[in-house]
């Protein structure tokens, strides 16, 4: 599992038009690729590494300041561009075995006291971000 963490001022994602996620107040913007031999103890991982992750301002967690966090599947993230000019997606997980895994990040949040907002598995996401710092970290699990 593969996440990128951005701390921001603020986030949304919009579907067709519509926001379907937002936060509106400091947090973490969260990209998730799942690959084919991920578990749901890696979605445990990841959220518990979210949730504690100290790089709010001050040295904080979501944890420390209850700041929510907008989380997104992202397939793209185990994109190969090594070779050519077009990415192979071969190491992303199809979306029956992606899909249950990016909600168990997101209920494993919720689980801990998060409040998580997400886009839409598998839709044409608009996401719109104000990155703070910038602080941008890949986290691998």
């Amino acid at each position: 599992m593969r996440a990128v963490v951005q701390r921001v001022s603020s986030a949304s994602v919009e579907v067709e038009g519509r926001t379907v996620g937002e936060i509106a107040e400091p947090g973490l913007l969260v990209l998730v690729g799942v690959t084919h031999t991920d578990t749901r103890a890696e979605a445990a991982k990841l959220a518990a590494k979210l949730w504690g992750l100290r790089i709010l301002h001050g040295e904080k967690s979501c944890s420390d300041v209850a700041a929510p966090l907008l989380v997104i599947s992202q397939f793209t993230l185990y994109g190969d561009a090594r070779k050519g000019r077009r990415p192979t997606w071969q190491a992303a997980a199809p979306g029956p075995v992606a899909e249950p895994l990016v909600d168990a990040v997101v209920e494993e949040l919720r689980a801990l006291g998060a409040r998580v907002e997400t886009g839409v598995f598998g839709a044409d996401m608009k996401v719109s971000l104000v990155n703070d710092g910038p602080i941008t970290l890949v986290l691998e699990f």
